[in-house]
């Protein structure tokens, strides 16, 4: 008898167990409106995500604006060194080189071209331009091979395939003097062209951005490292000029500007990305507390299915429990809050890492609005794409498996044979590119029409290989990859007009009513939806 009663109040312990586990399950896959009916549970998260995307988005654009002045200011700059240093320059570049040369003249005044522009900058520049300091100068190097002889009317040669590499220095001061004059005559400047492999040229600028004062912000100050590549590699008495300009954004080391107004701007500015980062870490707390109790769920769930049921739980009713999309705005509120930081600093100029700043600035953005899509994705006319998307997953990646083999194929044996006739098949990277573009379908005449025809078996290879990639890429593999996702669409209209596939873990929640739940509802005034009911939208809860 007493075995019996114990038996008993282990089954009632048992029973209330269920009943709380279920509740609790219920009340946690619900959407944030319905959590708001059952418990007036305000949707602090959803409200805070809303917040975040309004700041986040603002902030990104201020940053935007102030980017833009430092393109702007970059790139304005490289073109007005071409134009100040290479002699000729037609304003546009010829290929991946700036200008070319064709006779030995042409090269020695070049050369010299930019050292005198050098010499005497500041009478030229329209810029704020200037010498690094006094200890600074123009560096001429020039490499080429240590010896040798060549007659090519005897088809003759004989040279020392070993380099040398030889440089003279010329500060800014000496350029004035004699002193710069006895070295511009030295034996340096007596090339050897059938012996030179390159010259370059490299010198260091500073310059300071004041276009940004009319933003309202406070200026950059810029250093320049230019380098001029006079290339000879080939010998094919064709000389390609390379203009290279690096930019360093450096922290301007004594400043005075006389405006309060920018200095307000600056301040509220501040006080914005501050606030941007107090709102991304009260949402990182809260995110990170909702998966602490989801795995407390999810363990509270195995227990009770191992104990009572005595097997285990699988492991697509586990991954319920682990909300990727919480785990996404964790991701995005780090890179928000380090990214504001950088900002700050960036801001107040003490720091100038631009490029760092805008990575991060602008994936957050990215992930804060992909993010949105959880809260439409209750809705059963809004969650087709996820759902989609979550179903052809695994089989659009092992399709794409199989299609990069065929991918790749085409392109090491485009690059290989092609590449001497096509400049869209010279490297690796322009050919998977260009390959791309013919899958999309741009660019196609052009790229059948600029196969060089010198080789009439080449050019036959061509056509066939070109054919057979886009008939294989457009008509098929293409085709294939649609149709599998249009499958997993098909399969997702049958589950929402049929019911989805039950497991376990919806089993175990389908015969628990709304216990607990038949509070008067009513509508929250800040959220419009929570005044629908239920059965209103045929939601579709998932993670």
């Amino acid at each position: 008898m007493g075995a019996q009663k114990k038996n008993m109040m282990a089954q009632s312990d048992l029973d209330l167990k269920e009943a709380a586990l279920k509740e609790d399950l219920k009340f946690y896959f619900m959407n944030p409106c319905e959590k708001y009916r059952a418990r007036r549970q305000i949707p602090w998260k959803l409200a805070l995500q809303i917040l975040k995307i309004l700041m986040v988005t603002t902030q990104l654009v201020f940053f935007g604006l102030s980017n833009q002045l430092v393109v702007s200011f970059k790139e304005e700059n490289t073109v007005a060194f071409k134009h100040l240093f290479l002699k000729g320059y037609s304003g546009v570049d010829e290929d991946d080189y700036s200008c070319s040369i064709y006779t030995q003249q042409d090269a020695y005044d070049s050369i010299f071209y930019v050292i005198n522009q050098y010499r005497q900058l500041k009478n030229v520049s329209l810029g704020t331009l200037g010498y690094e300091h006094e200890g600074s100068g123009l560096k001429i190097c020039k490499q080429q091979y240590k010896k040798g002889t060549m007659l090519p009317s005897n088809d003759s040669l004989n040279i020392d395939v070993s380099t040398e590499t030889e440089c003279m220095f010329l500060k800014p001061q000496e350029l004035a003097g004699k002193k710069a004059e006895l070295k511009l005559n030295s034996s340096f400047f007596s090339l050897e062209f059938y012996r030179l492999i390159q010259v370059e040229i490299t010198f260091k600028l500073k310059g300071i951005a004041l276009q940004t004062i009319h933003a309202r912000e406070l200026p950059d100050c810029y250093a320049f490292q230019n380098t001029i590549t006079f290339n000879n590699r080939a010998h094919s008495g064709k000389i390609k000029i390379y203009f290279d300009s690096d930019t360093d954004i450096q922290e301007c080391k004594d400043w005075h500007i006389v405006s309060p107004v920018l200095q307000k701007n600056t301040q509220y500015i501040l006080a914005f990305d501050g606030f941007v980062i107090l709102s991304c870490f009260a949402s990182l707390i809260l995110c990170t507390r909702s998966i602490v109790l989801a795995m407390k769920l999810q363990k509270r769930f195995v227990n009770f299915f191992l104990e009572k049921y005595k097997r285990h739980v699988c492991h697509a009713d586990r991954l319920e429990f682990i909300n990727g999309w919480y785990v996404l705005v964790i991701i995005s509120d780090v890179m928000t809050i380090i990214g504001s930081i950088l900002k700050m600093e960036i801001k107040a100029k003490n720091l100038t890492s631009y490029d760092v700043c805008s990575i991060l600035l602008g994936t957050s953005t990215l992930f804060v609005w992909v993010g949105v899509i959880r809260y439409l994705g209750y809705f059963q006319t809004y969650n087709v794409l996820i759902l989609t998307m979550q179903a052809s997953l695994p089989k659009v990646l092992r399709f794409c498996c199989c299609a990069g083999m065929i991918y790749l194929g085409y392109t090491f044996c485009g690059w290989i044979v092609l590449g001497p006739y096509h400049e869209k098949f010279e490297d690796l990277n322009t050919v998977a590119e260009c390959l791309f573009s013919l899958v999309n379908g741009d660019d196609m005449f052009a790229t059948f029409a600029q196969i060089q025809q010198k080789s009439m078996l080449v050019w036959m290879f061509s056509r066939l290989y070109l054919y057979s990639f886009i008939s294989l890429f457009i008509y098929m593999i293409l085709s294939l990859f649609i149709a599998l996702i249009t499958d997993s669409y098909d399969t997702i209209k049958k589950y929402q007009q049929n019911g989805f596939p039950v497991t376990d873990l919806h089993e175990f929640l389908k015969d628990h009513g709304s216990v607990g739940y038949g509070k008067e509802r009513t509508s929250m005034p800040l959220v419009c939806c929570c005044g629908r009911q239920q059965s209103d939208d045929n939601l579709i809860l998932i993670n």
